[in-house]
């Protein structure tokens, strides 16, 4: 319905949806929040690295383990991907791993809430600031995670939502760029829109503007945040149905042996719970596609997070 409104009327980019659902996230994370809504999670991950001036020489700790976006977004702007292992209980970077990492030309630290599961932000904005670095956290799968009362992304210096079809929320494609930083909203409001001086409400005679910078088109349209803003509607039903699937898995298979669970490990934490990830070990580990395909016939579908680390892939290898 909140589609078919937007098909009926006469705007169907840069209007008022895309300026509610911001609007209406950012009261979601918390009062600090400014957002920006973007064509996808990777376009959010790329503006982030435009903006803060990262690129050809630079380094940016990233997990090995992630999304393939993660790392693209880095390698779009030229910068040097810096591959750090996970912690196996959780699949998040720790803070011992990235000071571990880190060099004279490291730049920026890539932090990952993999699966909803948030990391340990205090500790690695210690690293952070003692290093100078920005943090960006590529918040893909962690819409209503939260670590010691403060939603996931308003830690760093840069968040990156997705709304693919499988997400916490979906606008079918799409993402929001949030931060803690005004300024960085703005600037990066202008530079996912062509790089274009205002906006068409600011503009006393239509059509008429200037472009002082490089940009890109990474907007979102109308279509996608009617969809995205009624979806948040319902974030807490949608959170309290995953929070109850994933009690109830994990119940059940806490009964198998040689089988482990990825979930927090730390009491400040809150775990949007995007899926359950389960680990086999030991006699299983050989076992994964057969159980897969088990699973399959008896109408379980599954999904491998991820086939493998990222710089086992064939272009990072």
């Amino acid at each position: 319905q909140a589609v078919a409104q937007v098909l009926n009327g006469h705007i169907l980019t840069h209007g008022p949806e895309c300026a509610a659902f911001e609007n209406k996230f950012a009261q979601f994370m918390g009062p600090e929040a400014h957002c920006v809504t973007v064509s996808s999670g990777m376009a959010a991950l790329h503006l982030a690295y435009l903006h803060f001036g990262i690129g050809k020489g630079d380094e940016v700790i990233v997990p090995a383990m992630t999304h393939i976006a993660t790392v693209h977004a880095v390698e779009w702007v030229g910068a040097t991907p810096v591959f750090v292992d996970c912690d196996p209980n959780t699949g998040n970077l720790t803070a011992e791993a990235i000071a571990a990492a880190v060099t004279s030309r490291t730049k920026a630290i890539s932090v990952v809430h993999f699966q909803g599961i948030p990391c340990n932000m205090p500790e690695i904005m210690d690293i952070a600031n003692a290093h100078d670095l920005k943090v960006i956290e590529d918040c893909a799968l962690a819409v209503g995670t939260r670590y010691g009362g403060c939603h996931a992304g308003l830690f760093g210096d840069a968040a990156c939502f997705s709304f693919y079809p499988v997400k916490h929320l979906t606008c079918g494609e799409g993402g929001m760029f949030a931060t803690r930083h005004e300024d960085v909203a703005v600037a990066v409001n202008k530079l996912r829109a062509f790089g274009v001086d205002r906006k068409h409400e600011e503009r006393s005679v239509p059509g008429m503007y200037d472009v002082p910078q490089l940009g890109l088109n990474y907007r979102m349209s109308e279509i996608q945040a009617a969809l995205g803003r009624s979806q948040l509607t319902r974030i807490d039903e949608i959170l309290l149905r995953r929070s109850e699937n994933f009690a109830a898995l994990k119940q059940g298979l806490s009964l198998l042996p040689n089988i482990r669970v990825l979930d927090s490990t730390c009491r400040k934490a809150i775990n949007s719970h995007y899926s359950l990830t389960l680990v086999l070990e030991n006699e299983l580990k050989s076992y994964r596609n057969e159980v897969i395909g088990q699973l399959k016939e008896a109408g379980i579908g599954t999904s491998i997070y991820y086939p493998q680390p990222t710089p086992r892939m064939t272009y990072y290898r």
